[in-house]
């Protein structure tokens, strides 16, 4: 357990009291919660290591490398150009397990716990997305890669594109997964779903309302926003956010986003030229992936995923993992037909 979580424990200790679940808010992530969730996913591994060989699959092993602000955990296996992978919140690495495997017949997967996220070390501050790109190069440059080809999910496709920008020849191609850009359209879906603003809000706020009790409801109503929620490990994630620390670390990257959307408007000129695939989930996103990063990127590719919403890689992994063997330019896809948009 890190410093940090140390001290949100003890701060835990003496929790306020229960009545707070009869306020408005609980009532209204409970009937949320009523409205879109399932049962929990039965692929539940809450006993993956940090650190040795995985257990999810052969070949894979897990470790950490020093970066500014703290260690990283990542999940590496398979051989060949570096792909790395950057999940969303709120999951950990985990999120890829199903396409890992197939993606590491070609490639050297790297599945990369964000700062503060997983089992990485939890920074101190900098979690707006050209700092964080900036940690994630150093944990590929560490691990032997100065070339890279991405993949991000959400909140790791913000980092990705900043990856991207800053550092232009040293990613060779990237995908985007499920999420306008900040500063072009993200802002749009703050009134869609309150939990944006939520997150965003200054410390204490969003820290004092969820306690531990409220994790599985806040974060049962995420996973809501799936197409195919038996598909979700929600159970690995619920553990995974049930750490106060952790927790403020999510909202610590939502907070960021004011400063994430003048930073990108701000460097809108540098133009993205490596080809950039944007998928969105048919009942989710859709083309607004590619709608977005239109307006920073030369080379975009829209595709939207079948039979998903937000979670992608896990409702719909075939897709996905046979979408990027293409696009990454590692073999044939499988038995199922991909867009034009996901070949080389």
């Amino acid at each position: 357990m890190s410093p940090q979580e140390k001290t949100a424990h003890r701060s835990n200790k003496h929790p306020r009291p229960r009545k707070a679940r009869l306020t408005a808010v609980s009532t209204v992530l409970a009937l949320l919660v009523a409205l879109f969730t399932t049962a929990a996913a039965a692929d539940v591994t809450a006993d993956e290591p940090t650190e040795g060989p995985a257990r999810f699959a052969p070949g894979f092993v897990h470790g950490k490398v020093a970066v500014d602000g703290g260690a990283v955990h990542y999940v590496r296996g398979g051989s060949g150009p570096a792909l790395v992978m950057l999940h969303g919140w709120p999951e950990t690495w985990w999120m890829w397990h199903k396409i890992m495997p197939e993606l590491a017949r070609d490639h050297t997967v790297i599945a990369i716990d964000l700062p503060g996220l997983g089992s990485s070390a939890i920074p101190a501050g900098g979690y707006d997305k050209a700092t964080t790109a900036r940690r994630i190069r150093q944990a590929v440059n560490k691990l032997g890669f100065t070339q890279a080809q991405l993949l991000g999910h959400d909140l790791g496709a913000l980092i990705a594109y900043s990856y991207a920008r800053d550092f232009p020849t040293e990613v060779t191609r990237l995908a985007v997964l499920e999420t306008p850009l900040a500063g072009f359209g993200l802002e749009e879906l703050y009134g869609i779903s309150w939990h944006f603003r939520f997150n965003m809000s200054p410390a204490p706020i969003p820290e004092t309302i969820m306690d531990d009790a409220d994790v599985r409801t806040y974060l049962g109503m995420m996973f809501g926003f799936s197409h195919r929620p038996e598909t979700v490990d929600r159970e690995v994630y619920y553990a995974a956010y049930a750490s106060p620390a952790r927790r403020t670390a999510g909202y610590e990257y939502y907070r960021a986003f004011p400063a994430d959307a003048a930073n990108n408007q701000a460097n809108a000129a540098r133009r993205l030229t490596m080809p950039l695939l944007a998928m969105g989930g048919q009942y989710s996103f859709g083309t607004g992936v590619a709608d977005s990063f239109r307006q920073v990127a030369e080379d975009v590719r829209p595709v939207v995923a079948p039979d998903s919403g937000h979670y992608i890689p896990e409702e719909n992994a075939r897709f996905v993992s046979d979408c990027a063997r293409l696009f990454f330019g590692t073999g044939n896809p499988g038995p199922q037909p991909q867009p034009a948009a996901c070949a080389p």
